[in-house]
């Protein structure tokens, strides 16, 4: 999943001549604390609400002073997971998004980016979970797959979690079979330790309830 397909038609761009008392009131109803401004296509860069709060006059226009974000942006075809990062780096509500020529295509949210991450966790299809504990240089994700998958499983979703200054590391696998016991049992044939197993009736709809509670948190 690339940056152009997590776009969001909920941000209406600023133009350079818009208030600063406007921009915030058009950051309250668009639920965010960043805009972009664009002119002709092009980003002039990001505007924050604290950029904002420090105008001695919020009639005065946005383009009338510097921009502390001013290269706040991903490129079209970049994955969604480097969307994630520059998100978490620069603490953003939103990214805009640019074609190949530098012009602005859009912004991705942070609802619309938990809505697409929903989809990349599989929380909406039944199954169950489970989390390995491993050291990382055991790990192997074609042995893992074959495992799984030697129980007429398959693995619809995984992640990894690492700790610093370890070599020790989690996986974190979503499996399509609700009943995993045959499953752990080769895991642990196989000298795996298991950290965690969950069904769909309770880690899955864990996880749902607390994806829904923060798209609630982003609705406010």
């Amino acid at each position: 999943m690339i940056a152009r397909q997590l776009i969001s038609e909920t941000i209406t761009p600023l133009r350079s001549s818009e208030t600063g008392a406007g921009t915030l009131e058009l950051m309250d109803e668009m639920r965010v604390s960043h805009l972009p401004i664009v002119e002709d296509e092009e980003l002039l860069g990001l505007i924050s609400d604290t950029d904002i709060l420090t105008y001695n006059n919020f009639t005065e226009s946005v383009g009338s002073h510097p921009l502390s974000l001013s290269n706040a942006y991903i490129m079209e075809n970049q994955h969604i997971y480097d969307v994630i990062r520059i998100i978490d780096a620069m603490k953003l509500t939103l990214v805009p998004v640019l074609d190949e020529k530098k012009h602005y295509l859009g912004s991705i949210t942070l609802a619309s980016l938990s809505h697409h991450l929903s989809g990349l966790m599989a929380l909406n299809n039944p199954g169950g979970i489970i989390i390995l504990e491993l050291n990382d240089k055991d790990y192997l994700l074609t042995e893992i797959a074959q495992i799984v998958e030697s129980n007429d499983a398959k693995v619809l979703g995984m992640y990894i979690t690492t700790f610093p200054d370890s070599t020790r590391m989690e996986v974190t696998l979503k499996i399509n079979k609700i009943d995993v016991g045959p499953i752990l049992q080769t895991f642990i044939r196989y000298n795996y330790i298991i950290k965690a197993s969950f069904s769909e009736d309770t880690y899955t709809e864990s996880l749902q309830e607390r994806y829904n509670s923060l798209m609630n948190y982003l609705n406010i």
